[in-house]
Parts: C-alpha cells; sequence; structure tokens
C-alpha cells in the first residue's frame, strides 16, 4: 500500500507526491506507449502522433461501443473526439468543426476496468444510465466498461442502478434517480452543496477527476476526497499537477493539445492543484475553461474571434454555480461584442461560445505585460449589472 509523501527534487522546487493506495493487478502489464526520451530534465509537448490506417474514430461509427469493441479485438487504436475541445475548421464554413483527437490504445483503458467496477460498483447486475451524448470520452468509456462487465442499459433514469452524470446533469436530473442508486460524477470539482443534495435524495456520489489525455487521474468513492486513481501516482510540481500512469494516451491524431511529458514518464495537461496528505485538490487549468464538463482552450476561442474584433478583447472563465465557469469575453469596445457574439455563432461549437460578456475601458496586464485573466475572472462580481468598468490605473482617468 502506498501513502503519498512530499520531496525535494534538486533544489529549484518541491514536488507533492501522491501515490495510490493500490497497485495493479500482478497480471496486467504498464499499457500505453511509453513517452519517447528528450534531453535530460527537459520537458516535451506531444506532438501530432502518426495516424496509421488501423485508427477508429468511434465517433463517426453509427454505434460507438461496438466499434471500440471490435477496436480492441483488432488491435486498433482509438482517435478519441475530447469532449468539448475542438479547434477551429480551416474551410470556414458555418457549423464546420475539427475535433481535436487523443489518440489512444484499446488496452490504456481496458487497464483501468477492473479497478472502475470495484470503486463504483457498476458489475453484471447493474443497470446503467448514461444521459450524455457518447461522443464525450466519459461517457463513452462508461458505456464501454458497462460492456466489459455485461451491465444493462437502463433508457430512463428510475430503472438504473448507476448513472453517468456532470456535475451539472446531477443538479437539473438527480432527482429523477431511484434512492439508492450510484451517481459516477466527472469532473475536476464537485460542489458539495450538489453532493449533500444528492446524499439527501438516498444517491451515493463517487467522483472522479481526469482529462481525455490522462483518462483516470483521481477518484473519491466516500466523500472524502480526491485520491490517486489504482495504478496511478500523482505528483505537484510549482502547483501543476503531473501523473505517472498506464492510462496515459499516445498523443494527439490531429491538431495538437495541452498533454506535456517529461523524459521520466510523466505527463500533465497544465491543471493547477494541490496536494494535503493524500488528497488531491485541482483548482483550474491557466489556458483552459472547465465548463459543464468541457474543457474549452482559451487560444481556440480566441483565434477563432480575433478577425472579428475591432479593439482588444480578452478570453477568460468567470465563476458559475451550477457549470463551474463559463466562457467570458471582456471587450474594450462595446460594439464589438455583437460582432464577437456573431463570429462565435458562426465558427465556434456551442461548448466554445462566450456566455458572458464583460465591457472595460483597458484590459488588466500582469507585471510581465500579459492580460491579467485572474483579475478578468473577478470583474464579473465587481460589475453587477453595470456594463462597464475600469481597472484601477488603466482607466480613463488614470
Amino acid at each position: 500500500m502506498c501513502g503519498s509523501q512530499a520531496c525535494v527534487m534538486g533544489e529549484a522546487h518541491h514536488r507533492d507526491i501522491l501515490m495510490s493506495r493500490h497497485l495493479p493487478r500482478a497480471d496486467r502489464g504498464p499499457f500505453g506507449i511509453c513517452p519517447s526520451r528528450s534531453a535530460a530534465g527537459t520537458v516535451t509537448r506531444v506532438s501530432q502522433a502518426e495516424e496509421r490506417p488501423d485508427v477508429v474514430r468511434p465517433d463517426e461509427h453509427p454505434d460507438p461501443v461496438a466499434a471500440v469493441l471490435e477496436a480492441h479485438r483488432t488491435g486498433a487504436r482509438l482517435a478519441l473526439a475530447t469532449s468539448g475541445t475542438t479547434s477551429r475548421a480551416t474551410s470556414g464554413a458555418r457549423g464546420a468543426h475539427t475535433p481535436r483527437r487523443v489518440l489512444r490504445t484499446t488496452e490504456s483503458w481496458w487497464a483501468s476496468h477492473d479497478h472502475y467496477t470495484a470503486l463504483t460498483g457498476v458489475d453484471a447486475r447493474a443497470r446503467l444510465w448514461v444521459p450524455g451524448p457518447l461522443s464525450a470520452t466519459m461517457n463513452l468509456y462508461a458505456a464501454v466498461h458497462a460492456a466489459y462487465v455485461g451491465a444493462g442499459r437502463a433508457d430512463h433514469p428510475r430503472e438504473a442502478t448507476h448513472a453517468v452524470l456532470t456535475p451539472a446533469q446531477l443538479d437539473l436530473r438527480g432527482a429523477e434517480l431511484k434512492v439508492g442508486a450510484t451517481v459516477v460524477v466527472a469532473g475536476a470539482h464537485l460542489a458539495q452543496s450538489t453532493a449533500h443534495q444528492a446524499g439527501r435524495r438516498g444517491l451515493r456520489v463517487a467522483h472522479y477527476y481526469g482529462a481525455a489525455e490522462l483518462s483516470f487521474v483521481a477518484f473519491d468513492a466516500d466523500g472524502g476526497g480526491l485520491r490517486a486513481f489504482p495504478g496511478v501516482t500523482v505528483e505537484v510540481r510549482d502547483r501543476v499537477v503531473w501523473v505517472r500512469s498506464p492510462y496515459v494516451c499516445d498523443g494527439y491524431a490531429g491538431p495538437t493539445g495541452s498533454l506535456r511529458r517529461d523524459p521520466d514518464g510523466w505527463a500533465t495537461v497544465g491543471d493547477i492543484g494541490a496536494l494535503d496528505a493524500d488528497i488531491l485538490t485541482i483548482d483550474g487549468r491557466p489556458d483552459a475553461i472547465v465548463t459543464a464538463g468541457a474543457t474549452v482552450l482559451i487560444a481556440d476561442v480566441e483565434a477563432a474571434l480575433r478577425g472579428a474584433a475591432q479593439a482588444p478583447f480578452a478570453v477568460h472563465g468567470s465563476e458559475h454555480p451550477r457549470f463551474g465557469q463559463v466562457v467570458t469575453v471582456t471587450v474594450t469596445d462595446a460594439a464589438d461584442q455583437e460582432r464577437l457574439d456573431r463570429q462565435a455563432r458562426t465558427h465556434l461549437p456551442p461548448s466554445h461560445r462566450p456566455r458572458r460578456w464583460q465591457v472595460t475601458s483597458a484590459l488588466p496586464l500582469t507585471p510581465a505585460g500579459k492580460v491579467d485573466r485572474a483579475q478578468l475572472s473577478t470583474l464579473q462580481s465587481a460589475l453587477q449589472g453595470s456594463s462597464r468598468s475600469a481597472f484601477p490605473g488603466q482607466g480613463p482617468d488614470a
């Protein structure tokens, strides 16, 4: 059994390390592709992986689950469209979007199946309700796992012994589940109020944190906090969460994303977090917005909108009680809101479109001269319905 430990690696920074309390089964080797080595001590961004003909895109098949099972039988890899993270289509056609695809072996999923069964209770006796689209990796994994263990499918929440939901779905539809059902909730954050309300309804909540690139990272099966998923070691370096795991993907098929590796086999998508003993807390990602279970890269949104603006603007997240965060745009010219909103509807999928708009006389900057998105995120509460605001020292009266 492994616990957590804190250690100093070199003299530059501290690393907090969390190792799983459980070890992988002895008959299961470390699945997945080992990262390529680079110069000692360097971190490499994972580029586009070679997409060979033996690659399956489950979301393009009439039955995505059957497509994954067939890929596992034949040894083909999966090119999975990530839930909410897409890049702008080069064609410029209205409504056309190129998904960012994570490339992984089926073994990197199969290696976690038995652990997932033990933590969630989804086995051959279960009836699973998955209301979300199977194009989302969290839903597709759950459906594939159900097929692996022989669980039944529930077409209505009242029929389900288990359900897979985002925190927002739990808020909206948790009351439809019967007393005693288990809800598997995916996401970096699960509000205590949401978990307590589910408990009052007689539901058991099992919460996990992961990423399309990393798969499972940490799991909370009893409300005691997120701990390393079996087989995973978690390390926090300078507030960035890194993992060493048999479940990490191979890379990307097509546009690249935020996955990085170091020479020692650790991987990260840049999430910020902290370890307290063996409990992991996730504080978000500086270059992304996690909204209603979707991870939206700020760079993707800004790239799609940039040509429509007449004045400086910035994309960032702002807090939302149900969705965690929502995509927010702060403009310095009020007239840009209409232009950018029209551009967003044309070039971005619904998950990426701004839900809040703010106007300020000037964008705040960090000492390094970059846009201070953290300060922008506090503007929403300061406005309280006002359409304009100026940051201290940067407004017209400064």
